[in-house]
């Protein structure tokens, strides 16, 4: 049976009886990761002692009847709860793809969550699921001293120099939120990142002061100026500690802060009892510097793997071809940007 969740109480009622959840699955990060023309569900479909959740933002599509559906910016994908060998695959397609049809809604794109790795089970057979490349975890559970002795060698000679020049603090949003956003934005435009990447007043202000998961603003001083020259915003939910975003001062990369501030972290959460520390992947590519960059503290790597789905081929066709402005068939591919109708792409024509 599917029902659709879009109110708050329902909704963290429902992440509680999946356990261990992330932040990614929250009724209020969905609500911040909207954007105009776009409304947060949370589908949940009971089969038996099955329960499963899909967080999914659906999307008006502009000069057209038709909806399609997409993850909010990170790790979502499906959440499960109770799965045994009764549970019916097929079953939950065929509700599943009753409710996107009733509407209208003809293309689904998913971001699954590294850590979860039962979600390639129940989505297998609908749609592609797609790996992407890794992202770097830190798993919490060993020591502390375990866990630097698995640094690479550069990284724990930064991070001696850097404990000798810096102190990292935890920062109130009332006192450091400012300060943060223009150190984050500084460093978005140093590395020219795309306009989705900047964000407005009311995010950085409600992803610091959410109820539904705990943020923690981390910020490194430098001894001798006590100016901020690096700040990261980590959020914990459940077992899980994400490093969410981050920016430093162009004067001082030599001193490395946010490989500082993450290792404080790092040290932080293992004692607070945390499991697994993702500290995510890179910008497209597990040979970029990014990920070179979060891969010194670990290589505990996961696969990131995404969920594309097309659930009317014929709406999908015509979408494509008003957007490219040929009377050709289309032939259907999975690969390059989903959905291609949001995107100029080439697309082969038969």
């Amino acid at each position: 049976m599917i029902d659709v969740i879009k109110n708050k109480k329902e909704w963290v009622e429902l992440l509680e009886v999946f356990g261990n959840i992330d932040f990614y699955h929250t009724y209020d990060y969905h609500q911040l990761s909207k954007n105009e023309g776009e409304f947060p569900v949370l589908i949940k479909y009971t089969e038996g002692e099955t329960v499963l959740g899909l967080p999914l933002l659906i999307r008006t599509i502009e000069n057209s009847e038709f909806k399609d559906a997409v993850s909010v910016y990170g790790y979502s994908g499906i959440l499960s709860s109770g799965t045994d060998e009764k549970f019916n695959k097929d079953n939950f397609y065929k509700e599943l793809n009753a409710y996107f049809k009733e509407n209208n809604i003809i293309s689904v794109f998913s971001r699954f969550h590294p850590i979860l790795e039962y979600q390639d089970d129940i989505l297998n057979g609908l749609g592609q699921i797609t790996t992407l490349g890794k992202v770097v975890c830190i798993d919490l559970t060993d020591t502390i001293e375990n866990q630097r002795a698995k640094f690479n060698r550069r990284l724990k000679t930064y991070l001696n120099k850097s404990r000798k020049l810096c102190t990292v603090i935890n920062g109130s949003v009332e006192e450091y939120k400012d300060i943060f956003v223009n150190l984050y934005e500084e460093n978005m435009r140093r590395v020219d990142a795309d306009d989705s990447y900047f964000f407005s007043d009311k995010y950085y202000q409600e992803i610091l002061s959410s109820d539904d998961f705990e943020s923690v603003l981390k910020l490194c001083i430098h001894n001798e100026t006590q100016s901020i020259i690096g700040a990261a915003i980590f959020i914990k939910t459940g077992d899980i500690v994400q490093y969410h975003l981050s920016g430093l001062s162009e004067d001082n990369y030599e001193v490395d802060p946010i490989k500082l501030i993450i290792d404080e972290a790092r040290i932080e959460a293992t004692n607070e009892g945390y499991k697994i520390f993702n500290l995510g992947g890179g910008r497209g590519s597990n040979e970029d510097s990014l990920f070179r960059f979060k891969s010194g503290f670990s290589k505990d790597f996961k696969d990131f793997k995404v969920w594309k789905y097309i659930v009317d081929e014929e709406a999908y066709k015509s979408l494509l071809k008003n957007r490219l402005g040929t009377t050709e068939d289309i032939e259907l591919s999975y690969s390059g940007f989903f959905p291609a109708y949001r995107a100029k792409l080439e697309v082969t024509a038969s």
